[in-house]
Formats: C-alpha cells, sequence, structure tokens
C-alpha cells in the first residue's frame, strides 16, 4: 500500500520499491539507482562485484522494473521513495551510486537530506534540466503493434525505423515480457509521455544548501552530459572521473574499469 511520507512540508504518496539485495552478511550499504526506462538488473553485474565488500541494494524506481506504477513521477516524489525504502530497512546512512535518472534521485537526495548519506557516486549526469528527446522513442513504443509480436526479434525490427541504434533498441525492449503468450509492455509508456519532462529536469536548487559530503562524478569520455562546470556550485568539494571508451552507459561499456573507479572513491577517505 502507499505510505503518506512529508518531506520539504509536503504531502507526497510513494510507493514501496522492489529491490535486490547483495552481499547481506556485509555491514556497509550501497543503494544502486537506475536510470530512465532501466530496472535494477541492468545493474546486477556491478552490484555483485561490489557486493564483496558491501551490502547493496538495487532499485527499482517507480514505474519501472517490478515496481508499482504511479501517475507521479518526478525527482521529489522519487526520492521520497528512496527515503521510505531507507526507513522501511532501517538505514539510517548509506552510500548511494545513481546513474543517469538514478544520478539526479540520489543528488537530489544529497541536497535535501545530506544527513542520510555517506558518500555520493553520480554516473553521467549534472543537476540541471536537459532538453529531452524522449517524445518520440516513447510514441515509437506505443505503436508497436503488440498483438502482431511473436518474437522480440521482430519487435526490434519494427523499431528500427524510429530508433536506429541497436543497442538503444535492445534495451528499451528489456521492457517488452511475455505474459499469458502475449508480449506487452511492464512500463506504463503513458506515464512516461506525461512525465517525460520531470525526467530530464532537475528541481530548483535555489533555497539549498551545496552538499558537503564526499562526491565522485564519474563521466563518460564520448558523452555530453556532465561537465564538471554545471556541479561545481552545489558539489563545491567532487572529484571527477573520465573514462575512456565510454559514452552514457558507462557500467555496461567499461565494467572493471567502472568498478575500479568506485572501489577506489568508497575505500580511500
Amino acid at each position: 500500500m502507499p505510505k503518506i511520507l512529508q518531506v520539504s512540508f509536503s504531502l507526497m504518496e510513494t510507493v514501496a520499491l522492489a529491490y535486490e539485495e547483495l552481499g547481506r552478511n556485509n555491514p556497509v550499504p550501497l543503494i544502486i539507482l537506475h536510470g530512465f526506462f532501466a530496472s535494477s538488473r541492468n545493474w546486477r553485474k556491478i552490484a555483485e562485484r561490489l557486493s564483496a565488500t558491501y551490502r547493496v541494494y538495487v532499485l527499482d524506481i517507480r514505474n519501472h522494473g517490478s515496481s508499482p506504477h504511479h501517475p507521479e513521477m518526478d525527482y521529489p516524489t522519487m526520492t521520497a521513495d528512496v527515503l521510505r525504502f531507507m526507513d522501511e530497512h532501517q538505514l539510517a546512512i548509506a552510500h548511494i551510486l545513481g546513474h543517469s535518472m538514478g544520478g539526479k534521485i540520489a543528488m537530489w537526495l544529497a541536497l535535501n537530506h545530506p544527513e542520510r548519506l555517506g558518500k555520493l557516486i553520480v554516473v553521467d549526469i549534472a543537476p540541471k534540466s536537459y532538453t529531452h528527446r524522449f517524445d518520440n522513442i516513447i510514441q515509437a513504443m506505443i505503436d508497436l503493434p503488440l498483438a502482431e509480436i511473436q518474437n522480440r526479434k521482430q519487435a526490434e525490427t519494427l523499431l528500427a525505423e524510429s530508433i536506429p541504434e541497436l543497442g538503444y533498441r535492445q534495451f528499451l525492449l528489456q521492457n517488452l515480457v511475455l505474459k499469458d503468450g502475449h508480449y506487452c509492455w511492464r512500463v506504463d509508456l503513458n506515464i512516461f509521455m506525461r512525465t517525460a519532462s520531470n525526467i530530464a529536469a532537475f528541481p530548483g536548487t535555489q533555497s539549498l544548501l551545496p552538499f558537503s559530503g564526499e562526491t565522485a562524478f564519474i563521466a563518460g569520455a564520448d558523452s555530453n552530459y556532465l561537465e564538471s562546470k554545471d556541479t561545481l556550485h552545489l558539489f563545491p568539494d567532487a572529484t571527477f572521473t573520465t573514462i575512456a571508451n565510454t559514452g552514457h552507459w558507462i557500467h555496461a561499456q567499461q565494467p572493471e574499469v567502472f568498478i575500479e573507479v568506485v572501489e577506489n572513491f568508497l575505500q580511500n577517505g
């Protein structure tokens, strides 16, 4: 059942997030937050490696993966869900790693509830609003004739004209599931269409103090999402690492280097 949580003097309806827990015998908790259209599944291999040292919780953000659907999706509500998760799992403080949309959730949590974070890791995203290009992608997914789809390869072929990048098509098609003999989307594309601008945006920070905790930003050398100049006013003491031969999906393209950077940051200091 949804739970009402008071955050920043406003009431918002939270949901109980689905999650996977690894390394449960380790004392130090690490929460991983995925990006838009993704799920905890995309971070399984990274989580397995980090669980050798940390108690890793990989969450499905609302409207993603196995988590409940809810018509509201913006950074204050998604952050409230994470805080609810931490409260229900008695996590007073945790390290948080977030990629893309998940990185924005992590930053918003850090700026509004700095006492709940150990160290913060933000992957290839900045605390700013971007010009979003999701409408055509979401519409192509909505227009896919699900009743005619016999296999995933057929769906991939039908999406090729609208979404020409093969890797991105395959990533999106992880949300296509077989249920009762028929293919369907496990995400609510109408919610995604209506809230995509919220995902591309970042809430106003004029009244917030900068986060003084230890922060690492990790950028892909071939990506243009993250520049230090966009972060220093809110995260003045952050470190920046750029990983070569990677775009936006750093953790998938260079997992060994990515894990090394994350572990060095978490274990030092």
